[in-house]
């Protein structure tokens, strides 16, 4: 599973980095290492009013927040390996 992560500055103003570090802790505590590859993109041009977008194998997702995280993280990532 490839996680690709929009760091553009629409992104990065909207909290990319806090994004990334969420997936890095939440791919390293359910030893996600070998399954999971984690990048940063440059406008993936589906931006949204609010969050981060992200893109996980071919899918995208629009306004992924730090509240929202955890859901996303589980629906996204835990349920589709």
């Amino acid at each position: 599973m490839t996680i690709c992560v929009c760091i553009g500055s629409s992104c990065h103003l909207k909290g990319s980095y806090e994004i990334v570090e969420l997936l890095q802790k939440a791919i390293a505590e359910y030893q996600l290492e070998n399954k999971v590859s984690l990048a940063g993109s440059f406008c993936l041009g589906k931006c949204s009013r609010t969050g981060v977008t992200v893109q996980i194998n071919d899918e995208v997702y629009v306004g992924v927040t730090r509240e929202d995280f955890k859901d996303f993280f589980r629906e996204n990532v835990l349920e589709k390996l």
